[in-house]
């Protein structure tokens, strides 16, 4: 019949306008800010960086790599690379951000700045809540206010969280495995240089001071 898929469209439409007033899961207004909607996981809003440790600056996984801020489109992120190492959550020495900045004025929360990250250290917060007197100094973020722990990442994200443990957990038992082995080799190499255990070198000879003397220390014939 002419006109059967509009008309089936068009009830559909009413049965959703209909919906709205009264179903539940509908009703997507609330009275903000006293009633809030829980964010989804999926939800994103800017960069913040991860920290494992109970001291933000000393358990950043962040390394200074700079890929993030070479990779990021509006060019928001600013980083200064430490002139020292310390060791990271695998034990190796790595350098960390004396400087990291991102400017939320300009972020467009693209996430392309966790995409490239290798070492699993900027993720996408779901904080939406920023407005702020100063448009430009109170929405650039230092290092201090972008640190958050491993913890809140698992709260808010909690899939990807268990993948990035999961990832960071692999990398770890293969450092330590490495390592283990480096120190086997090391020690096997030892050993191999010291020679038997308890074996004693043989003294030499004393050499004869001269001929007569050499005749007489001859055994007799």
């Amino acid at each position: 019949m002419l006109g059967t898929g509009i008309l089936k469209g068009m009830v559909e439409t009413a049965k959703n306008f209909a919906g709205s007033y009264h179903d539940p899961e509908r009703l997507t207004t609330v009275e903000y800010p006293e009633q809030r909607i829980a964010s989804k996981e999926n939800a994103r809003q800017f960069p913040f960086l991860v920290h494992d440790t109970e001291d933000p600056m000393k358990g950043l996984r962040c390394v200074a790599c700079q890929i993030c801020e070479k990779e990021c489109p509006p060019q928001c992120i600013y980083i200064v690379k430490s002139k020292d190492k310390r060791a990271d959550y695998k034990g190796q020495m790595q350098f960390y951000p004396a400087t990291f900045d991102i400017d939320l004025s300009v972020c467009m929360s693209c996430q392309i700045c966790v995409e490239v990250c290798p070492f699993e250290s900027i993720k996408m917060d779901t904080e939406f809540e920023l407005s702020n007197t100063d448009r430009f100094g109170g929405l650039l973020v230092n290092k201090h206010q972008l640190a958050k722990s491993n913890e809140h990442y698992r709260k808010i994200h909690p899939t990807e969280a268990a993948a990035s443990d999961a990832v960071l957990a692999a990398e770890t038992a293969k450092a330590q495995a490495k390592a283990k082995a480096d120190a086997e080799a090391k020690a096997a190499k030892a050993a191999a240089a010291a020679g038997p255990v308890g074996a004693v070198a043989s003294a030499p000879a004393p050499k004869p001071s001269s001929p007569a003397a050499a005749t007489a220390a001859a055994p007799a014939a």
